[in-house]
């Protein structure tokens, strides 16, 4: 899950890294109550966890003397379509240089890998497309509690030695947080000293409860409904709604539609032993989604019965054309179920699938 801005950097300032003066306002909340920093030069930032904020007119420069303009202003707006529901008011830094600092997963090292680079305040993938040699990059044994003195040296070469402190820092909060990415883009160095200028940091989803978080904000509404069915659901972008159970057989089911020029529109996993009850759930889920004009079912019956599962897609009654593909225990009852009420049956997953790309072309 992905926190705003202010809440990371809360959480940095805690572990020792600086952070601009600054006050958190909800939107409603009476403005002249609002204690903001003593100083002439103030930015507002809109608290939308969106890329390219800045450019999509998410944060404004203000004067103290048209602070309270400047925030109406931005309340009244949107970024990207998102409305502007809180706003993060901080001074204005006189900055002498900025840096990039992150630190996220090496999935095929299995490790924390930490990148570090002078060239700050600029998107990190045009930087490692355009100028890869840029970018220093180094991974930390996850047993580790300290980054080693000589993995910093690597890091910073030339840069400022007293950035070694915030890169400890960061570690020591992306190791306490459970996080996937914890970066400081730019971190600045200003004539006092250095600051995280802004601040991004995503919690693992099965760690949100041992960090104290109970809901995943990050969630969407049929995510939310997913999740409270115990379903596996990933919302995709495109027409084919896709139901399978366990997840290597709807991940196929997936890329195979992919594959042959189809648009997934989620990844639907109901678990083994689904009953008619959680099918009819998980097909009306899909029936829910708009662009959604096709349904494919792909089941294997192991500890699933396939009568059950019938039985679940045509309690259903979606409006949308359900394609199935049933195998294994009582195979024969479920098929015959579907066939009396109309239902398309095909008898492999290349032909099931092959049929729905086609319906939803």
């Amino acid at each position: 899950m992905k926190l705003k801005e202010f809440e990371a950097k809360e959480i940095l300032a805690k572990a020792g890294i600086r952070i601009p003066r600054g006050v958190h306002i909800r939107k409603g909340q009476m403005l002249d109550s609002v204690q903001v920093p003593a100083v002439g030069k103030m930015v507002a930032k809109a608290q939308v966890e969106v890329a390219g904020r800045g450019k999509a007119g998410g944060i404004l420069m203000a004067e103290r003397e048209n602070l309270k303009e400047t925030i109406e202003k931005l309340f009244s707006s949107s970024v990207k379509g998102i409305p502007v529901q809180d706003i993060l008011v901080e001074e204005r830094l006189d900055i002498q240089h900025e840096y990039y600092l992150s630190i996220t997963i090496d999935r095929s090292q299995k490790t924390p890998v930490i990148l570090f680079t002078t060239e700050g305040g600029v998107e990190i993938e045009t930087l490692a497309r355009n100028n890869p040699d840029a970018i220093r990059r180094a991974s930390v044994y996850p047993l580790l509690a300290t980054v080693p003195g000589y993995t910093l040296r690597y890091l910073l070469n030339t840069a400022p030695g007293e950035i070694g402190q915030v890169i400890q820092a960061l570690y020591r909060v992306f190791m306490e947080k459970d996080a996937l990415l914890a970066e400081i883009n730019p971190l600045v160095l200003t004539p006092g000293g250095l600051y995280a200028a802004d601040a991004k940091l995503i919690i693992d989803d099965n760690a949100l409860a041992r960090q104290g978080i109970r809901e995943n904000r990050d969630l969407s509404e049929r995510e939310r409904e997913a999740a409270a069915q115990g379903f596996s659901f990933v919302e995709l972008e495109g027409n084919i709604g896709v139901i399978g159970n366990g997840a290597g057989l709807t991940m196929a089911t997936v890329d195979l539609i992919t594959r042959i020029g189809g648009k997934p529109a989620n990844f639907l996993d109901v678990g083994g032993g689904a009953d008619r009850t959680r099918v009819a759930h998980a097909v009306r889920l899909l029936g829910s989604m708009p662009d959604v004009s096709v349904i494919i079912v792909n089941l294997l019956g192991g500890i699933t019965r396939c009568d059950e599962v019938a039985a679940g897609i045509i309690e259903a009654g979606v409006s949308q054309q359900v394609i199935v593909r049933l195998a294994g225990t009582n195979e024969a009852e479920g098929k015959e179920l579907l066939y009396s009420k109309g239902y398309r049956m095909l008898d492999t997953m290349e032909e099931a699938v092959s049929a729905a790309v086609e319906a939803a072309s």
